[in-house]
């Protein structure tokens, strides 16, 4: 069994290859450009783990990896577009380097590459996971325009707020587990376990992503703290404030958002403390945490294959940054 780290080790090595030809390079260029920016390859090497929870890591394994790893930084290209961002890990934006409609173009062909690899893979299991691919595929979508949504909506509810980062963060999460878990030969109810465990672990980490957004020491976390509230972000925390909090709080706290004073964070966070979003925050992430890992216990392979599972969740849960 490998570890999660010598995993990303083994992927980043296999995936720095060039993917797409030379020419035109002003459509391929900023592919392999946003490429080079790199990230944590959570996805892929979720793939990888989930087939090797049951088998020995086979090379379709590997085709699926890179197509979930390209479809994830098609999302970006995109993403970064919708929200006008300029830097992604301190690098320029496709769009911002090279041009809009160079970006749109960039991240099509980053998804039409992801279904070549998929192409790629054996006759035994591509139905499956083509299945199960396009249909994450689709949710992400849903769920990245349910987020847009919810910015023009005054009231959000909690649970929709949990659909929409189900749909946006967490289905890929899990199916990228249970993708790798049916080219290791997995069965339905396994396969399953370990959907559930990814998906609720999904959840539990965005929690934790809002919590530390809000709470987080900035020198752990890598960036200054309180960025949601400046943007007024419908996060769990301001959702569990706004249904829990006083009138008056609830006053101010719309106030602080309608006018953006000097102090806001400050005095968002104190309405948060007053109203008990921090421990309850916690209390929510443990309830997904449990969740996700009672599904991992369930799985019917034995307890040591399910380690670097474990040690996972752990590192990406109790993380500090």
């Amino acid at each position: 069994m490998h570890s999660f780290k010598d995993l990303v080790t083994g992927f980043n090595e296999l995936f720095a290859q060039r993917h797409f030809p030379e020419i035109p390079s002003t459509l391929y260029e900023p592919c392999e450009y946003f490429l080079t920016i790199g990230g944590k390859r959570i996805r892929p090497v979720l793939c990888l783990m989930g087939n090797e929870l049951f088998n020995d890591i086979q090379p379709d394994a590997y085709q699926v990896a890179r197509a979930v790893e390209l479809f994830h930084n098609f999302t970006l290209v995109h993403d970064d577009m919708m929200d006008d961002a300029s830097l992604r890990r301190g690098m320029e934006t496709v769009h911002v380097k090279y041009d809009h409609n160079t970006a749109l173009l960039s991240g099509d062909v980053m998804m039409i590459r992801a279904y070549e690899y998929l192409a790629a893979i054996g006759p035994a299991h591509i139905h499956k996971i083509l299945e199960l691919f396009n249909r994450t595929a689709r949710e992400v979508c849903e769920g990245q325009q349910l987020d847009m949504d919810f910015e023009k909506r005054e009231e959000v509810m909690l649970n929709d707020y949990i659909h929409m980062i189900t749909l946006k963060t967490s289905v890929l999460l899990a199916a990228s587990l249970s993708m790798g878990a049916i080219i290791g030969g997995a069965g339905e109810g396994n396969c399953n376990h370990l959907y559930e465990f990814g998906k609720n672990l999904g959840i539990a980490f965005q929690i934790q992503d809002d919590y530390l957004d809000a709470f987080g020491d900035p020198d752990k976390f890598g960036k200054e703290v309180g960025g949601d509230i400046k943007q007024n972000k419908k996060t769990f925390l301001l959702l569990h404030a706004l249904e829990v909090a006083n009138d008056a709080q609830r006053s101010q706290l719309k106030q602080l958002m309608a006018e953006n004073p000097a102090d806001k964070i400050e005095q968002v966070l104190a309405i948060y403390r007053s109203c008990g979003v921090d421990a309850w925050a916690n209390t929510l992430k443990e309830q997904y945490l449990n969740t996700a890992m009672k599904h991992l216990e369930d799985i019917a392979v034995v307890s040591a294959r399910k380690q670097p599972l474990k040690e996972l969740a752990d590192y990406l849960i109790q993380r500090e940054v």
